[in-house]
């Protein structure tokens, strides 16, 4: 019998599901969506072909756009799991054992003192950015931090920030905001009177001032590897 994942990758056509990686490669690296001028020239289609690609994949519940917005196409919660099952099982048949449980980990056994000495008590279990930082209805991803324009509130270069997406931040939250010019940027989120200010943690950098900033993510943790 076939699975609700074969069914569903049944339902689409070759060319609805290249579209559905190349969104979602497009967002890993770039950390915002493509235009349908992009689709269309990595697809090598026309744009109206591209929009009817979109259509059907709106249909079947596999992507979100808002009408009227540039860069605002989102893969769902159900493509995004389709995609991490077609990777999984494309992993196992190369013999490629990346593919993760999210439920696993590595093994937390315990608390170690930063301070006065504490007695070492070892605890069996797992340390997981599944389970530490994610919810199950929350959309949550990482970003490699490149550049030191955070380097005051000891976000380094090759860092990693765990991220919420989300579309509002409150003053003084660390985001993950898109610009007028497309580019995506990591700062602090200041709301003044007319517009946005993106403070930077380095004294080397001006603030950015933004009447049209569009907040992607909000962030919610920090991984450094030494």
């Amino acid at each position: 019998m076939p699975t609700g994942t074969s069914k569903l990758t049944e339902a689409l056509t070759p060319r609805q599901l290249q579209l559905l990686k190349i969104i979602n490669n497009f967002k890993q690296s770039q950390y915002y969506s493509p235009t349908i001028a992009e689709l269309a020239f990595e697809l090598s289609v026309s744009r109206s072909t591209t929009f009817e690609h979109i259509a059907q994949l709106r249909k079947k519940e596999l992507l979100l756009a808002s009408p009227g917005r540039a860069r605002s196409l989102e893969l769902t919660s159900k493509a995004q799991k389709l995609l991490k099952q077609l990777n999984c099982k494309a992993a196992i048949e190369t013999d490629n054992y990346f593919c993760e449980n999210p439920q696993e980990g590595i093994p937390l056994v315990g608390k170690v003192a930063a301070g006065l000495p504490i007695e070492a008590i070892e605890d069996k279990s797992s340390l997981s950015l599944t389970s530490h930082f994610a919810s199950q209805n929350e959309d949550t991803f990482a970003l490699e931090v490149a550049g030191d324009s955070m380097v005051d509130d000891d976000i380094q270069n090759g860092d990693y920030v765990i991220c919420r997406r989300s579309s509002t931040a409150n003053n003084g939250q660390l985001v993950i905001a898109l610009l007028d010019d497309q580019e995506a940027t990591l700062k602090r989120f200041y709301r003044e009177k007319n517009r946005v200010r993106l403070q930077p943690a380095n004294d080397n950098y001006q603030p950015i001032y933004s009447d049209n900033c569009r907040i992607e993510a909000i962030v919610i943790g920090l991984v450094r590897k030494f």
